[in-house]
């Protein structure tokens, strides 16, 4: 039974479905099949340092997360992302007492061409 409050119809969320596999398909490519960073908070984080400009303090990388509560479980996922040299890490110029992470330049490339996809 159809509910006649319902804006599309069920072949058109099927569609969205397989829109958004496809999407996952291509975001495994851009790890070259790695499915550690299959993950929504890699998306977030990825997504919006692209989205930002390419450069963030690191303490708003994390809170870019919008799924992982825990600070601290979030800056793991930032140490990870640097460890494997997807994010890079240098002095702030403006404030000393923090940190900018960065997209790598592999990282920017893989995203540009994500994103045209």
């Amino acid at each position: 039974m159809l509910r006649k409050d319902l804006k599309f119809t069920e072949e058109q969320r099927r569609e969205y479905l397989n829109m958004i596999d496809h999407v996952g398909q291509h975001w495994l490519e851009v790890f070259d099949g790695e499915s550690e960073f299959y993950n929504a908070a890699y998306w977030d984080l990825f997504a919006g340092i692209w989205k930002k400009g390419g450069e963030v303090r690191k303490t708003d990388a994390a809170k870019l997360m919008l799924g992982i509560k825990s600070v601290q479980t979030a800056a793991k996922y930032v140490e990870t992302a640097i460890e494997r040299q997807l994010l890079l890490e240098k002095d702030n110029p403006k404030d000393a007492r923090s940190r900018l992470v960065t997209l790598s330049a592999d990282m920017r490339t893989r995203l540009d061409a994500f994103f045209d996809t």
